[in-house]
């Protein structure tokens, strides 16, 4: 007689983080050098593979940390009982805003799409304080926008709804 140890949600979300991030990795090294990089410290590849890298070691420490919980659980709980607990709602509404986000990216620009989608996803996940909305929203969205153009000078399309009227 076997005994089957419980799965949780921490388990299943760091298989599931790895292996993204093992596949991240993979896909970052496919990612060409421009003519005279190939001798560069810092290219367009380090950043995705040292995110990757960062992101599975998290997430095989979390896996690790997983598997301490089910080893030490009792082995009269019913298997998967609660990676099944999941609130599929939010799951669903999470997942539909990411799609809404990526479509109105190129319609309203970076600042206003941004900032609906953090709106949008705290405004999910239960929060109605309108200080706390906009304050967590539009001054990280504005903080990273000057970063991207200002610092790093990386071109944000404003919209095609903002040069349409002009801007």
């Amino acid at each position: 007689m076997s005994v089957s140890k419980p799965v949780n949600k921490d388990l299943i979300g760091s298989l599931i983080f790895l292996a993204l991030s093992i596949a991240y990795g993979a896909s970052a090294q496919l990612i060409p050098f421009y003519p005279g990089d190939e001798y560069e410290p810092f290219t367009a590849r380090t950043l995705p593979f040292a995110l990757s890298v960062l992101g599975a070691g998290l997430s095989f420490s979390l896996l690790i940390s997983a598997l301490k919980k089910t080893s030490e659980a009792k082995p009269d709980q019913p298997v998967l009982k609660s990676a099944l607990g999941y609130d599929w709602s939010t799951v669903i509404k999470l997942l539909s805003l990411m799609v809404f986000y990526a479509l109105a990216l190129k319609w309203l620009g970076f600042i206003i799409a941004t900032t609906v989608f953090l709106f949008g996803g705290y405004w999910i996940l239960g929060e109605r304080r309108k200080k706390i909305l906009f304050g967590a929203s539009l001054p990280f969205v504005v903080a990273f926008w000057f970063m991207l153009t200002q610092l790093l000078d990386i071109y944000l399309a404003p919209g095609q709804l903002f040069s349409a009227f002009g801007g």
